[in-house]
């Protein structure tokens, strides 16, 4: 755990992305990272304004690992978990959810949860909108990305359809965050999907899943 003093107020950032001038925050960015580079705010804020959900997922971790105490630590928990939830990784989702209430039990954040998000174990999680009629022998797809930014999304869209493959891009709100899931393929087998998987993966330097369709 990283000791650090009084952290860097971003509440005037925060409120800026808020109404929709994320612009003016990115290009200050770069100097509040060079000069507060260890602060955990600023690690924060880092992470609200990174568009890849893995990337950004990657740095609120740091600064729930490492500055546990820190101001936004509890809402760095509580993002990584609406992350995974979108992404269909339930028992990612779970994890960070167990450790929001543990670890912050006063957090505001554990109630949005319980308001907004359906329970992770809840049996019967429909993806009809992926699926018709006409596909029902389809069984598996590939969940090749999850952005907030619909430009990063449709761009990943194009290159995988301009590829010559399927894919489609999804919405999903998790407690008021807005994630675009892009989808590629559909496969009548498991083994089909993964081997498809592995060269996505490879091919286009991402994480994508399997994940089924249901």
């Amino acid at each position: 755990m990283k000791l650090f003093g009084q952290e860097i107020d971003i509440t005037d950032y925060l409120k800026k992305i808020e109404s929709g001038n994320s612009e003016e925050v990115i290009t200050k960015l770069p100097e509040l990272k060079s000069k507060y580079h260890d602060d955990p705010s600023i690690l924060f804020l880092d992470g609200i304004l990174t568009e890849d959900g893995n990337s950004s997922v990657n740095i609120f971790t740091k600064v729930a690992n490492e500055y546990p105490k820190s101001r936004y630590a509890d809402a760095s928990v509580f993002r990584i978990y609406t992350y995974y939830f979108a992404a269909e990784m339930f028992p990612e989702a779970a994890v960070w959810l167990n450790r929001l209430k543990k670890d912050y039990p006063i957090s505001p954040y554990i109630k949005l949860t319980d308001q907004n998000i359906p329970p992770i174990d809840q049996k019967n999680r429909s993806r009809n909108n992926i699926k018709s009629e006409s596909e029902i022998k389809y069984k598996f797809t590939i969940q090749a990305g999850a952005f907030s930014n619909k430009d990063n999304a449709n761009s990943l869209k194009k290159q995988l359809t301009d590829a010559g493959y399927s894919s489609e891009i999804y919405e999903k709100t998790v407690a008021g965050t807005i994630f675009l899931v892009v989808y590629v393929g559909k496969f009548e087998t498991e083994q089909e999907a993964k081997s498809f998987l592995k060269e996505l993966n490879s091919g286009y330097s991402l994480n994508g899943r399997v994940i089924n369709i249901n």
